[in-house]
């Protein structure tokens, strides 16, 4: 957690110095600064609201920046970079426990396990997480959900991650595919439709998922600000509205159906691919069919980070959480 410290306020500072003027000039009161922690066909039902309108139906315009990773989506929230995170609860629990007093606040959740594989670079078809000991895996950052995801699933099969394989936290999010293709450790994970190219193109093969044996786990939320939340609430509340449309068609909607609609955010994938991304995220119930995090949900992912050393003692479901504004859209749906 001091490494995820340290890092995230050199981030700050430097987004302070050389981008705050800009950002703080923002005049567009219809605009949403939307800063996503990776683009990945897990975050299916956020894109299929930017390109079916639903965004525009709630008067409401998006711009949307990669972070290439929880900590720099939440550095961009903290420096007024981005109106709202979209990433994992875990980074806005340490900025609380730190004792920030305008901490992040998570109002929406929109995935709940683990979006990523484990690739290998054979095929295993028996696969067993036993099978990871003696290896070296490409595991994300420290502190970072994936990494404690896959760090939950190898316990759960007995396996010690601290003597019975190699486990990498040294290489950044968004260049672990590179350094995987670049001859660094035996297996990695990936998202899709990513893991789902890297296959088709013979690089490695997916051989399990991560999020189907970590379990439940609150995993990508959308969060802002208490400062920001008080001054847009409506849009804010406009904004949520957007995203349950999307979860809507997502869930109610054949995968063919959500692939097309995910085509104008991934134009350089191949449909075909897109179908398979999404049926495979659905076959592991990926996705929220209502995005109000339950309290139970949050402790467990309280204990992970616990458990992995990343969180010294607990933050309050109350401290972090507001469902207020969901379960308002979601009342007014039933009257």
């Amino acid at each position: 957690m001091k490494k995820f410290t340290v890092l995230l306020l050199i981030i700050v500072l430097i987004a302070l110095c050389t981008l705050g003027a800009v950002a703080c000039t923002q005049t567009d009161e219809n605009v949403i600064r939307l800063n996503e922690v990776t683009h990945s066909v897990f975050y299916a039902p956020m894109y299929v609201a930017i390109n079916l309108g639903y965004f525009e139906e709630e008067g409401l315009k998006i711009e949307l920046t990669n972070g290439g990773g929880a900590d720099k989506t939440m550095a961009a929230v903290i420096a007024n970079e981005a109106d709202i995170g979209f990433c994992g609860p875990e980074a806005a629990v340490y900025v609380n426990a730190q004792g920030s007093k305008n901490y992040p606040i998570v109002f929406g959740q929109l995935t709940k396990k683990d979006g990523s594989f484990l690739i290998g670079r054979t095929k295993q078809p028996n696969f067993k997480w036993t099978d990871l000991k003696g290896k070296e895996v490409i595991g994300g950052r420290k502190g970072g959900m994936p990494a404690m995801s896959l760090e939950h699933a190898l316990r759960k099969n007995g396996v010690d991650i601290k003597n019975d394989l190699t486990l990498r936290y040294d290489i950044e999010f968004n260049l672990i595919t590179a350094a995987f293709e670049g001859g660094t450790g035996e297996y990695c994970t990936m998202f899709e439709p990513l893991a789902s190219q890297y296959e088709k193109n013979n690089k490695g093969y997916i051989i399990a998922s991560v999020g189907e044996e970590a379990g439940n786990i609150p995993y990508t939320c959308f969060m802002a600000t208490k400062s920001y939340i008080d001054k847009n609430k409506d849009k804010v509340t406009k904004f949520m509205s957007a995203i349950i449309k999307g979860i809507d068609y997502v869930i109610n909607s054949s995968s063919e159906d959500v692939a097309t609609a995910l085509m104008p955010s991934f134009p350089s994938t191949d449909k075909e691919l897109l179908i398979q991304s999404v049926d495979r995220y659905k076959a592991i119930d990926a996705y929220m069919t209502s995005p109000v995090m339950s309290k139970d949900d949050y402790e467990h992912m309280i204990d992970i980070l616990i458990e992995s050393g990343s969180l010294e003692k607990r933050v309050a479901f109350k401290d972090i959480i507001d469902n207020k504004i969901v379960e308002g859209i979601l009342a007014s749906k039933k009257e």
